[in-house]
């Protein structure tokens, strides 16, 4: 699979959701949160043609209803724009 988002756009794999709280207590899966935490994967170029700020192999904080989902042999991705990403941690 290869995909390359064209403009200011982002791949993003999100990660998974957390299962248990701090204290222990799991998370039934009607109740888990939509991950807001990702791993880059493919970026896209700005439109003066320089690299954007996050990198392939980032780990990045997103908005929770940032970007739009697509899924692809299986495996579900986030495609934003950069300025939806709020930090890379």
């Amino acid at each position: 699979m290869k995909i390359q988002p064209l403009g200011e756009r982002v791949l993003i794999e999100p990660l998974a959701a957390e299962t248990k709280t701090a204290t222990g207590i799991i998370i039934p899966d009607n109740a888990k949160e939509k991950p807001s935490k990702g791993k880059v994967l493919a970026t896209g170029k700005a439109s003066d043609g320089k690299e954007l700020t996050v990198k392939v192999g980032d780990t990045v904080l997103y908005g929770k209803y940032a970007g739009t989902e697509v899924e692809l042999e299986g495996t579900h991705y986030l495609i934003m724009q950069e300025s939806d990403i709020l930090a890379i941690i």
